[in-house]
């Protein structure tokens, strides 16, 4: 199954944004657990780029292992060096959505206005991460721009929660980029990784649900 296909078959995209390299290999096994085999490791995390060449090698096709947080092309290059399956920004660069696509490597680009979204489109986008959709009214936004642009795939990114995936799926989100209220690293630190791996579970029954709604 392709990346593309496995983040829709999920429809979930925990975006890991830890301080350290051993914090996020925490985050991850926390998050498997709960049944989500998909993580984007941003470039913030220190040693990102080691990481994400650990967890492949770990977890070889059992886990869809992504880099985000990717601003350029060669940022984008060594990630899929590295391994990732996928690359994510939060920001239009053509140049990494043209090295992704010459790779064959899944590119979800950053954008927030529909100029923006129809050009990342046009460029080779395989979906595009509406970023950040709250800062534009959430699920109603996504659902306005889907309106005249039903052939892009969009993934919606910030103010993503329990509370709103119902919304999201409903405004035709083909997946969620999902942070902090997933990815809760307070909660790792007091040692309660269960809490996290609950949450995912919650995340996919909720994603399941929705989708059985519309």
């Amino acid at each position: 199954m392709s990346a593309v296909d496995r983040i829709r078959e999920i429809g979930i995209v925990p975006v890991v944004r830890a301080t350290s390299a051993a914090e996020a290999l925490d985050a991850v096994e926390a998050i498997r657990a709960g049944g989500i085999p998909i993580l984007e490791i941003t470039l913030t995390v220190p040693g990102a780029v080691k990481i994400i060449a650990e967890l492949t090698g770990r977890f070889g096709d059992d886990t869809l292992i992504g880099a985000g947080t990717v601003l350029d092309a060669d940022s984008a290059q060594a990630c899929i060096d590295a391994g990732a399956r996928f690359v994510v920004s939060p920001l239009l660069d053509i140049p990494t959505i043209e090295l992704c696509r010459r790779l064959g490597v899944a590119v979800f680009p950053g954008a927030l206005t529909p100029t923006e979204i129809v050009t990342a489109w046009k460029a080779g986008a395989n979906a595009v991460k509406v970023f950040p959709a709250n800062a534009l009214g959430g699920a109603t936004y996504l659902k306005s721009i889907k309106a005249p642009l039903p052939q892009i795939e969009l993934i919606p990114t910030g103010g993503v929660s329990l509370k709103t995936v119902a919304d999201f799926i409903a405004a035709g989100a083909f997946a969620l980029g999902v942070g902090a209220d997933l990815v809760d690293l307070a909660a790792l630190r007091r040692g309660e990784a269960n809490a996290i791996t609950e949450k995912a579970k919650q995340y996919v029954a909720a994603v399941n649900a929705a989708r059985g709604a519309a």
